[in-house]
């Protein structure tokens, strides 16, 4: 089991910025590839980004591309999501997920998911 917990969220102003931070433990090992995914109200959940634990290889969303960075923090078992030039429409719950694969986090199919983190973008 991996659990994952989240913090950083808050209100901005658009425009403005935010960075929220993922602590994993337990079996991370188990699951290289972590990332976010957001839910805004009456939307369904959708990825936002990934990073690969050992490769550093990362994937965005279109609609954060140039604006969000993932990164992580191996010694520590952190993730960090750097979300810049803020808007209205990234409003949401993000949820910090980690994944066995690749193939699960390409199928929005993450195994782990924590509790969410509210980010609230005032205009």
């Amino acid at each position: 089991q991996v659990q994952l917990v989240e913090s950083g969220g808050g209100l901005v102003q658009a425009g403005g910025s935010l960075t929220l931070s993922c602590a994993a433990s337990g079996r991370t090992e188990s699951t290289p590839v972590m990332g976010w995914f957001r839910q805004a109200p009456g939307k369904d959940r959708e990825f936002v980004a990934s990073i690969i634990w050992s490769g550093s290889s990362t994937d965005l969303a279109d609609s954060v591309k140039g604006r969000f960075t993932i990164s992580r923090d191996d010694d520590k078992n952190m993730v960090f999501l750097q979300m810049n030039s803020l808007k209205p429409e990234d409003t949401a719950v993000y949820y910090c997920v980690a994944a066995l694969s690749s193939f699960h986090m390409s199928r929005n199919a993450p195994n782990y998911w924590g509790k969410g983190t509210l980010v609230t973008v005032s205009s």
